[in-house]
């Protein structure tokens, strides 16, 4: 089972799960994600789709061998619009599919984030860091979701022997993210195609580092597959300032784009890289696609995307 399984990464890894022989039931509440992400998925062999949010009840006939909890919305646009169903997925719904997994003696599954970290006060951010996070600032309903995800997690894991696995996830894009999303590389990628300037909050010295969606996938798949219980940073371990993403995007584009510059949002964290160690340590994974390559990847994605909406490129 795919919680969240038609959004962004979620169809990614519904795809990846099928191509290597899983049956997968993908479900989904379709707030923030689309079924156009699974369409191509769905009459085929092994998936079924389910509508249905899973901060209510969840069952599922049959055997289940892994629950994949990656419902939640996850993009900064979202954070004030739906704050309460932001932390009844990370509290509820967390809880909803762990009590499936016990009653199935299934493996669980936690996509977390690398927002657990906070501002982080720690350079690169490592798994035993334990955060810098304003418990009631804008960007709080996210980051307290997914940080008592983590626990609840953990609770199931030690007073019922439930087997789980908790990946930290750090900026990725890729196809299938929402041009409206508020994600930095999905705002510049539209802006740039549409000829309007790009958004860089404060002067766009903040650093990230981007990891592409199929590596994402294969850092999921290689910790869901091992016996590594606790959190994991799936990541790039290559920062870049956010300015030098908004050249790169205008470059690779060919937009006549210019950058303008915004306020720098409340807590929005000045650093952001993973220390991949354990990854690559327990994992045997790295990411693999350069910066360039996947971004020329999704603005190709986007620009047929806004050629079938109408809106141009």
């Amino acid at each position: 089972m795919v919680s969240g399984g038609a959004g962004f990464l979620g169809s990614h890894l519904c795809q990846a799960l099928l191509a290597r022989g899983d049956q997968v039931l993908c479900m989904d509440n379709l707030v923030t994600a689309r079924e156009t992400n699974v369409v191509e998925l769905i009459g085929r062999e092994g998936f079924t789709f389910v509508r249905h949010d899973v901060s209510k009840r969840v069952s599922a006939d049959g055997p289940v061998d892994a629950v994949m909890h990656l419902a939640s919305p996850a993009s900064p646009r979202d954070f004030p619009e739906i704050p309460i169903k932001i932390l009844k997925v990370g509290s509820l719904g967390t809880h909803n599919l762990l009590g499936l997994a016990k009653a199935k003696g299934a493996r669980f599954f936690l996509a977390s984030t690398s927002e657990v970290y906070g501002d982080p006060l720690v350079h690169p951010q490592v798994e035993s860091y334990w955060g810098n996070v304003n418990p009631i600032g804008p960007r709080g309903v996210y980051d307290e979701a997914k940080r008592f995800a983590e626990a609840m997690t953990m609770a199931y894991h030690r007073q019922h022997g439930v087997d789980v696995r908790i990946a930290r996830i750090f900026n990725t894009y890729g196809p299938r993210m929402r041009p409206e999303d508020g994600r930095v590389v999905s705002n510049f990628i539209v802006q740039a195609l549409t000829g309007k300037p790009l958004t860089v909050y404060g002067d766009g010295s903040q650093t990230r580092s981007f990891c592409y969606a199929t590596d994402e996938i294969r850092g999921f798949l290689a910790l869901l597959d091992c016996d590594y219980v606790g959190p994991v940073n799936i990541g790039t371990p290559t920062e870049f300032t956010v300015l030098e993403l908004a050249k790169l995007v205008v470059e690779i584009t060919g937009s006549s784009s210019e950058i303008s510059f915004e306020p720098l949002p409340e807590d929005d964290p000045v650093q952001r890289r993973p220390d991949i160690g354990l990854a690559t340590r327990v994992l045997g994974w790295q990411p693999e696609v350069p910066l360039r390559e996947g971004l020329v990847r999704t603005a190709e994605w986007f620009a047929k995307e806004l050629r079938d909406n109408g809106a141009g490129a």
